[in-house]
């Protein structure tokens, strides 16, 4: 008899809501695993506008969604504060608004145990001076902006310190299934192309809208919504504070304040469940966002656009809404043996990034139950790595005059202090916009489960900068190639790839100055150093 592998729970899905999950799993005492198809945050959690909800957003027409945004607002500035930016938002009437509507919006707000503060034209211009000076009316709510990428790593961390294994680039093609059970999942490694078989004793689906295809390979119908979003980033921080339309939500109405930039935010639109691997932005909704976003902040409209990217809603259908804003961002938790009449099997979906930690919880409730393990959820109150109140052991001297120690910190938190430092090697800078060091580039590959470019980009913020890649591209896959022991030939491609990824987020905004910049960067990429030799006819580099 063939002996596999075997775990408790194996969980599907690398974005925050199975990150979480791990995290919960395991602290619980389980035996976890968690595997995705490409890397971490690959889907809609690295996909969306980093905005912390108040849950303002949903009071009026989803009060249970915005109950559940606010306590988990609350509870992540304590357990992630390294991944916050506390900035507060504002909630602004337009002279084409309805100002009526703003006493309908605090009176939700107030229900829904939000804090909705009105102030006056005059005060929301002072504390805001990107807001657009036209305003008639103004809510100060307790908004703020996170970072999907350093909170998924965060939980990944606290899963695999507490024993979870987790595996990237391994995809679910198969569920196990006997006699009505599910009792594992067969895995393809996406590098090699080859098989294992898994078993556990439960399965946990949080693939996102990906869930759907999951639960059909156990004959079980997920009926998900897929709603495309789609999103630009400007070249500066325009406001420091997240500032929202007082309307019912609507296109373009989200200006959020995200490190160094701003992102505005979000279309809402229905595609087909199997064009979500291939979203691309369109004209349209780029001049959507545009037309729209100058009216939150009239700067916009002379601000240099980095780069537009979309994703994909993880909504379950409910009506025939074709856009699919009236569905609820509520949590949908299916137990598929009571549902489906399918043991060992659990989705859990819908929800928002603001509510991945109550999710996981609710999913993992739900797995201990099932298992028989008595033990209660304790991510509420124990911070996340990079969040602790004193800085971890094995800590390393850091020179704090250097702006790269105030960068890194930003992003990792406590964790800075293990990071290499202290020699010319370490702290050489490899990307200038983002100060990210060789010393971190090490750090990384070392702790962060990092295997390529793209990886890195969502660990340390490396081509995520003004330049978009145009100057650290080559110097970051010299440094990768060295750490992580990559074959040349492999790094070339991986480099190639990563320039490609940059592209396809410029294409859509390519005018102006980031046209200019794309220029200079074929230039020097395709002409110098000869990429394009490595592409295909169509230019395109596999993930």
């Amino acid at each position: 008899m063939d002996k596999f592998e075997e775990y408790d729970v194996v969980i599907i899905g690398g974005g925050i809501t199975g990150a979480g999950t791990a995290r919960d799993c395991a602290m619980r005492g389980l035996k976890v695993l968690e595997v995705e198809k490409y890397d971490f945050t690959n889907g809609a959690t690295g996909r969306n506008h980093g905005l912390l909800h108040s849950g303002a957003r949903y009071a009026v027409t989803d009060g249970e969604s915005a109950s559940e945004c606010i306590k988990e607002n609350m509870t992540l500035r304590k357990i992630a504060s390294h991944c916050v930016d506390e900035t507060d938002g504002l909630f602004i009437t337009l002279p084409e608004d309805d100002l009526s509507y703003q006493k309908t919006f605090v009176e939700a707000c107030t229900r829904a145990g939000i804090r909705a503060d009105i102030i006056s034209p005059e005060e929301a211009r002072r504390i805001e001076p990107a807001v657009n000076p036209a305003l008639t009316g103004a809510v100060r709510v307790p908004d703020a902006s996170i970072d999907p990428f350093r909170l998924t790593t965060a939980n990944i961390i606290d899963a695999r310190r507490h024993g979870a294994t987790v595996r990237t680039y391994e995809e679910v093609v198969a569920l196990v299934v006997e006699n009505a059970t599910v009792k594992g999942v067969v895995l393809r490694n996406n590098h090699t192309g080859e098989k294992t078989e898994v078993r556990s004793r439960l399965v946990i689906n949080a693939a996102g809208v990906w869930g759907q295809n999951i639960a059909r390979m156990a004959g079980i119908t997920v009926n998900m919504f897929p709603a495309k979003g789609t999103l630009l980033i400007f070249g500066h921080r325009v406001n420091n504070m997240v500032i929202n339309r007082c309307r019912k939500p609507a296109n373009a109405d989200i200006l959020v304040p995200d490190d160094s930039v701003c992102v505005i935010g979000t279309t809402s639109d229905r595609v087909p469940l199997d064009t979500v691997d291939d979203l691309r932005v369109t004209p349209e909704e780029v001049d959507i966002l545009i037309k729209e976003g100058e009216k939150l902040a009239p700067a916009l409209g002379s601000t240099r656009i980095l780069r537009a990217y979309c994703g994909v809603r993880p909504l379950v259908a409910a009506d025939n809404d074709p856009s699919g804003r009236n569905i609820s961002r509520g949590i949908v938790l299916l137990d598929h043996e009571q549902r489906d009449g399918m043991k060992g099997f659990i989705t859990i979906t819908g929800g928002k990034m603001m509510t991945y930690r109550l999710m996981a919880e609710m999913a993992t409730d739900l797995a201990c139950k099932k298992l028989g393990v008595d033990k209660k959820c304790e991510t509420a109150t124990t911070p996340l790595p990079g969040s602790e109140t004193t800085p971890v052991e094995g800590r390393v001297s850091h020179d704090a005059r250097q702006y790269s120690f105030f960068a890194m910190e930003g992003r990792h938190g406590t964790m800075t202090t293990t990071i290499p430092a202290g020699t010319p090697e370490d702290d050489a800078l490899v990307c200038e916009c983002e100060n990210v060091t060789a010393g971190e580039v090490k750090y990384a590959v070392d702790k962060l489960h990092v295997h390529n470019l793209i990886n890195l980009r969502r660990r340390t913020r490396i081509g995520m900068g003004t330049c978009q890649g145009e100057l650290c591209s080559a110097r970051g896959a010299n440094v990768l190639c060295k750490v992580a022991k990559m074959e040349a030939e492999k790094a070339e491609r991986d480099l190639a790839a990563f320039v490609c990824e940059r592209w396809k987020g410029m294409r859509p905004v390519a005018w102006g100055d980031t046209l200019n910049e794309a220029q200079l960067t074929s230039l020097i990429y395709e002409d110098l150093c000869g990429l394009n030799q490595l592409a295909g006819e169509g230019k395109e580099i596999a993930r």
